[in-house]
């Protein structure tokens, strides 16, 4: 007897607590962020978050990894970019509220924010299919910076003036709200500065070999572009046993990482003056007909072609993993593809992100993914996000984490 009513009690306890702490919680709060006003203007301000309204989730942001997205954005070429926002979106994030109708997550859980969402109803064909993750559930107002009610979550503190959101994320801030349908709930245990990286980049390059292009055993590998994703591709394709991989970059720096991880030969296309790259690939893979597997992690739509032109004859296939430009288009023959070769695309990895992302963070903790080699930079206070971005230009920089607190 007494122990149900104890254990009653302390259910009691804790509901009270429960309640009270996001009740208490639900006021504005005011703290750091780094605003983009224009093409790389980046400021820190003041920001005032509003609470969570329903379906959403305000987190505190630990530890933000800066991906080449971010900057791409920031420096204009962003066909869907908006000013003045909130950059970021590879975040490591502990929940700090929770708006009406929220259930996947609550105060005190350590989350990954998603730009890909899942939303799991039984009403979208996506979510239902096996055959994508590309949710279009919050897509309209995610794509104009907006929640799905259409308003955002932040305003300036000196003048009251809206901020934008940014890929449903904006981790370039301190505290953030996200859509419940973006988060992903991770094992508290994890270290949040690696499962951090799952958010975008590396959970891309994995997928796109093990999901999307379905890399077989003993097959042939190439990999255009030697960043964070780059080498997720070669680590995961060396996973699943392909036995001749090779990587194509223009910093030979590169070389000695890739070949850590996995690759055979790298080859420089400096090196070869004028000589088309897929003409290289073609004449040195092992059958002199190409490579079973080709990914451009770049999105430069020529390494796009190159990526395209050296996939095998009769059965190469061509997986575009980088994002191009705003208005850039991509050429090749049409008889390379009467030749058998494919070409298709991946976002996040084709991974639904509130199932992959505990599942790869697992696998990571269980020591059957490695990402260390991953956190080449860290910084302090989100204001040094502009030290970060200085380093991933710097072109030695895989991830460069910024730790809020």
């Amino acid at each position: 007897g007494s122990m149900v009513l104890t254990s009653s009690f302390s259910r009691t306890i804790e509901k009270l607590s429960r309640t009270h702490r996001s009740s208490s919680t639900m006021e504005p709060i005011k703290c750091k962020a780094m605003v983009a006003f224009g093409v790389n203007d980046l400021r820190e301000e003041e920001v005032i978050v509003a609470p969570p309204k329903a379906g959403e989730v305000r987190m505190k942001v630990m530890c933000n990894a800066l991906c080449h997205t971010d900057i791409y954005t920031l420096s204009g070429q962003d066909p869907e970019g908006l000013f003045p926002s909130i950059l970021g979106h590879e975040a490591g994030c502990v929940v700090e509220a929770v708006g009406e109708g929220v259930t996947s997550v609550k105060v005190g859980d350590h989350v990954v924010p998603g730009y890909t969402p899942q939303c799991k109803g039984s009403d979208c064909m996506f979510c239902m299919s096996p055959k994508t993750n590309l949710c279009p559930k919050i897509r309209g107002t995610q794509g104009k910076g907006v929640m799905p009610d259409g308003t955002s979550r932040f305003t300036l503190a000196k003048d009251g003036s809206t901020v934008y959101h940014f890929m449903g994320c904006s981790t370039f801030a301190e505290y953030t709200v996200l859509a419940e349908i973006s988060i992903a709930k991770i094992d508290p245990a994890a270290s949040l500065e690696k499962a951090c990286l799952f958010g975008c980049g590396i959970s891309t390059g994995l997928g796109a070999v093990w999901n999307n292009a379905k890399v077989e055993p003993f097959s042939s590998v190439a990999v255009f572009g030697l960043g964070a994703v780059g080498f997720a591709v070669v680590q995961a394709a060396k996973a699943v046993g392909a036995s001749h991989i090779v990587g194509i970059d223009v910093n030979p720096n590169k070389f000695e990482m890739a070949k850590k991880l996995g690759c055979d030969v790298c080859y420089n296309p400096k090196d070869h003056g004028d000589e088309p790259m897929q003409q290289v690939l073609v004449k040195n893979s092992p059958t002199g007909f190409g490579f079973d597997y080709t990914f451009d992690c770049t999105g430069n739509v020529n390494v796009m072609r190159s990526a395209l032109e050296a996939a095998h004859r009769g059965w190469g296939q061509c997986c575009l993993v980088g994002v191009a430009a705003a208005g850039k288009e991509i050429a090749t023959r049409p008889f390379q593809f009467i030749t058998g070769r494919r070409c298709f695309g991946t976002a996040f990895g084709g991974w639904k992100t509130r199932d992959a992302i505990p599942m790869l963070t697992d696998k990571m903790m269980k020591g059957e993914i490695a990402v260390d080699h991953f956190i080449t930079h860290r910084f302090n206070g989100v204001g040094e996000t502009t030290k970060a971005i200085d380093a991933l230009h710097s072109g030695d920089c895989l991830r460069a984490v910024v730790h809020y607190c």
